[in-house]
């Protein structure tokens, strides 16, 4: 176990970091049973691929870079999933989280599965230790909407060599659309009444912060990378039903695909992928 676990706030924290940390410490302590619970490899797997799915295509993108004997960096690790199943494809990772808590959790369970090639850090992504030109990748899963996306992103930019590459898959919408998500009739009634439809859960996982990124901080992701390409995810899905149906994530695909602009606008989850501008 990290050294880290149960720890006290560090010093120099800004207010959103420390609420992050009191949270996190929390919510590891309520799921400390993922040390027993295996990761799913099939994402990594060969055999068909879910393009119409964000997480898969995420790592359809991952895996055409052939990250095998790459250093690999998965900022806000979380419980460990992305480390593990990017060092089952040989690559060596490199998995941070302001988390102490969680990281221990990872640590723990990549020892469990006997994974190696994972070295776990506990530190902020918006000002990391890595050195310079250090990494071949940077993944950022579901992370981006926690943190300083100007200050993360630098530092991404600052550890990553040249010609290494983001793979980003997060949460988004556009302003426009989050204006309606907003509105009295759909966050103060509609979706009061579907959240366990739709999540399976009337508390979802949200911090006090936590909010998707909109068209501005998409355009910082992709200002920092050559030649950007996006896919866009969820127009029903995760709004009128749960997310990722197979029929509704194939038709939410497709629809979002067609015509960028409309993804843009519309869409509920994007994944961006490109070579990071040195």
């Amino acid at each position: 176990m990290d050294k880290g676990h149960g720890m006290n706030q560090p010093q120099d924290m800004d207010e959103r970091q420390r609420r992050e940390f009191d949270y996190h410490r929390d919510f590891a302590q309520k799921h400390r049973d993922r040390i027993e619970t295996p990761v799913d490899l099939d994402v990594v797997k060969p055999g068909p691929r879910r393009r119409w799915n964000a997480y898969w295509s995420s790592y359809d993108a991952i895996m055409a870079l052939g990250i095998a004997g790459k250093k690999v960096l998965v900022p806000g690790c979380g419980f460990g999933e992305d480390a593990i199943r990017l060092a089952s494809l040989g690559a060596d990772v490199y998995a941070s989280d302001l988390s102490p808590d969680l990281t221990a959790i990872a640590r723990a369970r990549a020892e469990r599965m006997g994974v190696g090639k994972i070295q776990f850090d506990v530190m902020p992504a918006e000002q990391m230790s890595y050195g310079d030109d250090m990494f071949d990748l940077v993944y950022f899963n579901d992370i981006l909407h926690h943190v300083d996306i100007p200050r993360t992103l630098g530092e991404a930019r600052r550890v990553l060599r040249r010609g290494g590459s983001v793979v980003a898959n997060e949460l988004y919408t556009h302003s426009l659309s989050q204006k309606i998500r907003e509105s009295p009739l759909v966050a103060g009634f509609l979706y009061r009444r579907m959240v366990r439809f739709i999540y399976g859960t009337d508390t979802p996982y949200i911090t006090e912060d936590e909010r998707k990124i909109d068209e501005r901080e998409l355009a910082m992701i992709e200002d920092i990378l050559d030649a950007p390409a996006c896919r866009y995810f969820l127009l029903i899905g995760g709004r009128l039903v749960p997310p990722y149906w197979p029929r509704v994530g194939k038709f939410d695909y497709a629809a979002l695909n067609l015509v960028a602009p409309l993804g843009r606008l519309l869409a509920g989850r994007v994944v961006v992928t490109g070579r990071v501008k040195k």
